[in-house]
């Protein structure tokens, strides 16, 4: 935050405090920017995915994160893809 050409730094208490404050878009910016600074490059300019793809991608998580109860481990997930259409 500056104010007056002066830089005021925020406490990680501080930033924290003020989330909930933020509107949705302003918080799914953030989840966004928070991806992109973790991430290994999955989502970098000369990805192949497109902005659907990486939207659709979103909405799957947002939905994974807000209902675990529908989502399997990854060993359930590819015994049953191996099942399906063999190794």
């Amino acid at each position: 935050m500056a104010t007056a050409g002066y830089s005021f730094a925020m406490s990680k208490a501080e930033i924290l405090a003020e989330i909930p404050k933020l509107t949705k878009e302003e918080r799914h910016e953030i989840r966004v920017k928070l991806a992109e600074m973790d991430s290994d490059g999955w989502l970098d300019e000369d990805d192949p995915l497109s902005d659907a793809d990486k939207a659709l991608l979103e909405t799957r998580l947002e939905d994974m994160e807000k209902h675990p109860e529908k989502s399997i481990p990854w060993e359930e997930a590819e015994a049953r893809l191996k099942a399906r259409f063999g190794e």
